[in-house]
């Protein structure tokens, strides 16, 4: 559906690097009935998947810890994350992405996913939505070490914590990545370990 406030103007490709960064000019009427020129970036490196694999049985969750370059360069003094299992789409559906994510991060191989929600992280300038999902693990799932794919540079380490001790994380700045803060959050409402 195309807004009738809005004249896309010109597009232009500032970098096509690793991602894609475009310069968007354009008209905008405002409330008014005037038209303004504005002019804004987008950063467009897909859209993701994430997932909170849970045990209700031993009240535990399993995250990863890998470095991220731009925490580190904007204060995150070892540039470490402790984060839910995530990745790109690619070209797969994100049901499929997660559970592809989820074996190649974790090692753990679920049998079923429950879509929780969908949202764009950061609106004013990155494209990117996030597809929420949860599972159940148990010991029986593992089918591998995980810690991501070696040509990808990823070098994760699985964690498994009592839920608990993972959703004070929050509140002590020890998990500070924001797919992660709202899947634990879901299930502390929803009391999905309850």
């Amino acid at each position: 559906m195309e807004n009738p406030r809005i004249e896309i103007l010109k597009t232009e490709v500032l970098s096509d690097n690793w991602y894609t960064l475009r310069k968007v000019t354009y008209n905008y009427q405002k409330k008014d009935g005037s038209w303004e020129n504005q002019s804004r970036e987008a950063y467009d490196r897909g859209n993701g998947a994430t997932i909170l694999l849970y045990n209700k049985n031993l009240k535990t969750v399993i995250l990863t810890q890998q470095f991220r370059l731009p925490t580190y360069v904007n204060g995150n003094k070892t540039g470490m994350m402790i984060e839910a299992c995530a990745g790109l789409l690619d070209k797969d559906n994100p049901e499929e992405c997660i559970r592809r994510e989820t074996e190649e991060e974790t090692g753990y191989k679920v049998s079923s996913v429950q879509k929780l929600f969908e949202v764009y992280m950061s609106p004013g300038s990155v494209t990117e939505i996030v597809y929420f999902f949860a599972a159940e693990y148990s010991k029986e799932m593992k089918i591998t070490e995980g810690g991501g794919i070696a040509e990808e540079q990823e070098n994760i380490e699985v964690l498994e914590y009592d839920f608990d001790q993972a959703y004070n994380m929050i509140a002590s700045g020890e998990i500070k990545d924001a797919k992660t803060i709202m899947l634990l959050q879901y299930a502390k409402i929803n009391g999905l370990l309850a």
